[in-house]
């Protein structure tokens, strides 16, 4: 596993893993200490290894490039802790902070408290009580009311009280251009944010699961939760706390009369004094008439007017005069008279402080309907270089019309973005727009595709083909930071499909999804991966381009059999199969071999598939592509183990172990892995341990967890021919704990056989009994024959000591269904 295996000082091991963290991020030791808070002179003893950080440094840093730090922590802990030895004069060893062993600091997703918080103490009153009695309120008023801004003052509030966890989603009830917030991606952001891992959140059977998975999750702790910008009782409902003490505020425009059970907080705009506190307060104007509202009153309350006693209004205004110290009141009176609203007036006053540029970009970003962006995205939009870019929405950002929320990530408030939104559409032409669009999906398809290029797939990654490569892309440095980029960019890939498919970019809504196959693979369910490929058929249909065409239907395939809709993934390769051979294009007949041979000896059949998998090594050798050429190799090697000849098995996973190095980028390696240690348990039991323990340990470093559970299930029938029942047993319920977590039920049609082999040699036949009529009736509804075939001889072997009769009968099935599958030759 390439692994450091001598006892390097952990305190300099640290320090080497912190400097790759740096060299993740791309940024100097300047960049990086700005960006995570620390200071320059501490940041650089860290990485130089001058002394042990404290823990929430460590967590920084890795939230930073979105690793996960929960690794580091036993070395952290050796680090802070050393053993007695000689004192290091280069050395001084900062004392840790917080001290080993203390538990990780509780998730606080709570944006900024306002300093100038005014007013609103009746109504901060009834919210506190309200949680206090009901443990829920709702929050309702007009747009710009300071909804959300009363909320978060009062989550501040009830922190201390609600430690274990401080969390903030947005809705996006009324994001202009953006449908509101699913429950279902709003459950898994929430069950994200307090760290429930992945394979533990359902990914089918609807609503309900994950509902039920998010209250079992708070009903444990004491958290407080918001919930921002609710379009309707609806979209909320199955967000709200269970059982237990934790508590939940939301906000909406509307009045949530469909939440009976949930007592509401209305709010109206603010009293003249109130209002002119904000204002005074934001402005940095000095109270009485010494400052410049008190000098000019008439003025001053014209501003109050235009601004509609509106708090986020009254901020703006109060912001252009504190960034405007040679304005008079007046001037910015004279500055807001013009607009189409109380909100407009307060927003194109600070758009007109912008230059061209800016103003454009600033326009542009009302196009956009993810929910934050990066500057690649933003670069993308405007057309400019990703310096520029950067340029600009620092300048945005000190305008207070964008905001950061995270390092790298931006967002809009929901005004300022209906703003942006409306003056593109008055002040740029649909082309210029449409434009603007377009560069922004050629930027998501092509760095999709960089990232995927970065997460080895079994035959190697493609170049996208739509649209034109944007100038600058994000370096994706390994697998783990390109995952980090799908999981942050996940829902504006999602949108940047829909917007393809709504304007007939039908060449990107093809290929969206295809770059992001690797990903659902290892952080999605396959529910949502088969609804994008018909959309993306769909497209390719439209577009009438045969290798597309081809390449839809042989991904719609791909889809359909892991889903364990084998009948439909038939069909879908049946279509694929004209088109490819008229394409010919080898890499793309390659590919619809190996997909037809899985599915082909899932259905039962022998020679077919170890012939097709033979004919995609050599088409992938004619294209050039080593890592379809192995991966190939590795599936004929497996096939041939399955067919009870172990020797030529083991020679030729050699040979791919051989080609590939044993490198773990390749995904070949750990079917290799897997099928020698199978082959040659019987005569090198501890060599074959040791390839199938390091298969398992690739699999659980790449995340992906389907290859963990079937690396885990392989070690349990291995364990088990070597006489280690006991640990057999438990690599078995590793692996069905596995499927358990992942909501994929037929999935564990390829491995109810094993496991119920398993228990019958360990003694456990009524287990084992179980488990294989569990197979008998799973394996007819996914279409995989050759699984029904072994249900039924493992029920045989249970039931030949207690009901010989009955064992017979399953005997006979089995035989029937063998001679269906492998037709006797012609005498």
């Amino acid at each position: 596993m390439g692994r450091q295996t001598l006892k390097a000082d952990p305190q300099d091991e640290l320090a080497a893993r912190l400097r790759l963290l740096q060299e993740l991020s791309g940024h100097g030791v300047r960049a990086l200490a700005r960006e995570t808070g620390l200071s320059s002179s501490s940041l650089s003893r860290y990485l130089s290894g001058q002394s042990v950080p404290p823990w929430p440094a460590v967590i920084e840093l890795c939230r930073l490039v979105k690793r996960d730090p929960r690794p580091l922590r036993p070395l952290w802990e050796r680090a802070a802790n050393p053993l007695p030895a000689p004192p290091k004069a280069s050395r001084q060893v900062q004392p840790p902070s917080p001290p080993a062993g203390a538990p990780r600091p509780p998730r606080n997703d709570l944006p900024r408290d306002v300093p100038d918080f005014t007013g609103r103490q009746a109504q901060l009153d009834a919210v506190l009580a309200a949680v206090a009695g009901s443990r829920v309120v709702a929050v309702d008023g007009m747009a710009g009311v300071g909804k959300t801004c009363l909320a978060v003052h009062a989550a501040h509030r009830l922190a201390a009280d609600y430690p274990d966890a401080q969390l903030y989603l947005d809705l996006h009830g009324f994001t202009d251009g953006r449908e509101p917030l699913d429950p279902d991606p709003a459950l898994r952001t929430l069950l994200a944010a307090l760290d429930v891992p992945s394979e533990k959140i359902p990914q089918e059977g609807g609503i309900e699961p994950l509902a039920a998975c998010w209250r079992s999750e708070l009903a444990a702790r004491r958290a407080v939760v918001v919930l921002d910008n609710a379009a309707s009782a609806d979209q909320v409902r199955m967000l709200l706390p269970g059982a237990g003490e934790s508590v939940a505020l939301i906000t909406s425009r509307n009045r949530l009369l469909g939440l009976e059970e949930v007592p509401p907080v209305s709010l109206d705009v603010l009293t003249p004094d109130e209002s002119a506190q904000l204002l005074a307060r934001a402005s940095g104007d000095p109270s009485g008439p010494d400052g410049r509202l008190g000098r000019d009153p008439e003025a001053a309350a014209e501003v109050l007017r235009l601004c509609g006693h509106l708090p986020l209004a009254l901020r703006l205004a109060g912001a252009r005069l504190r960034h405007r110290p040679g304005w008079t009141v007046g001037i910015l009176v004279e500055r807001m008279a013009e607009g189409a609203s109380e909100f407009d007036t307060a927003f194109a006053m600070s758009v007109r402080q912008l230059d061209r540029a800016q103003r454009r970009l600033f326009r542009l970003l009302g196009l956009l309907s993810g929910s934050s962006f990066d500057e690649y995205v933003a670069a993308a939009l405007a057309g400019v270089p990703l310096r520029g870019a950067r340029a600009m929405l620092e300048d945005l950002l000190d305008a207070h019309l964008v905001q950061q929320p995270s390092p790298g990530r931006y967002t809009l408030h929901d005004l300022v973005h209906q703003h942006a939104r409306r003056a593109a559409e008055e002040q740029d032409t649909p082309a210029e727009r449409e434009q603007a669009l377009g560069r922004v999906l050629d930027y998501y398809v092509h760095a999709a595709a960089a990232a995927d290029a970065a997460m080895p797939y079994e035959s190697g990654s493609r170049a996208a083909s739509a649209g034109s490569p944007p100038a600058e892309l994000p370096a994706f440095g390994s697998k783990h930071a390109a995952l980090g980029w799908f999981v942050a960019e996940y829902t504006n890939l999602m949108g940047a499909f829909e917007v393809a498919v709504a304007t007939g970019a039908d060449a990107h809504a093809c290929e969206l999804p295809r770059f992001m196959r690797t990903f659902f693979a290892r952080r999605c369910g396959t529910t949502h991966l088969n609804v994008l490929f018909e959309r993306s058929l769909a497209a390719a249909q439209r577009l009438g381009d045969p290798w597309q065409l081809a390449e839809a239907h042989s991904d719609l395939g791909f889809a359909r059999y892991n889903a364990g809709r084998m009948a439909e993934a038939g069909a879908a390769y049946e279509a694929a199969a004209p088109l490819v051979s008229e394409v010919g294009d080898p890499r793309s007949e390659a590919d619809l071999m190996m997909r037809r041979g899985h599915l082909s000896w899932d259905e039962g059949h022998v020679e077919a598939p170890l012939d097709l998998f033979r004919q995609a090594g050599r088409r992938y050798a004619d294209a050039g592509c080593p890592t379809g050429a192995a991966h190939a190799a590795a599936d004929e090697a497996w096939a041939m183990l399955q067919l009870g000849r172990p020797e030529e098995a083991a020679r030729l996973a050699r040979d791919v172990l051989g080609h590939t190095g044993g490198e773990p980028g390749w995904p070949a390696t750990l079917s290799a892995r897997i099928t020698l240690g199978m082959a040659i348990v019987h005569d090198q039991p501890d060599e074959a341990a040791r390839h199938l323990r390091q298969a398992l340990e690739l699999a659980r470093e790449d995340g992906h967890k389907h290859n963990e559970a079937w690396c885990l299930n392989c070690l349990g029938v291995a364990l088990r021919q070597m006489g280690r029942h006991e640990e057999a047993l438990d690599s078995h319920r590793q692996a069905f704990a596995l499927l358990d977590e992942l909501f994929e039920e037929h999935w564990k049609v390829h491995f109810l056989y094993g496991y119920g082999e398993t228990c019958r040699l360990a003694g456990l036949p009524e287990e084992a009994l179980r488990l294989h009529r569990q197979a008998l009736e799973l394996a007819p509804k996914v279409g995989a024959r050759h699984k029904e075939v072994l249900a039924h001889e493992g029920i045989a072997a249970v039931l030949d000591a207690t009901d010989p009769a009955a064992a017979a009968e399953h005997r006979a099935a089995s035989q029937a269904l063998r001679r269906e599958l492998i037709p006797e030759p012609a005498r």
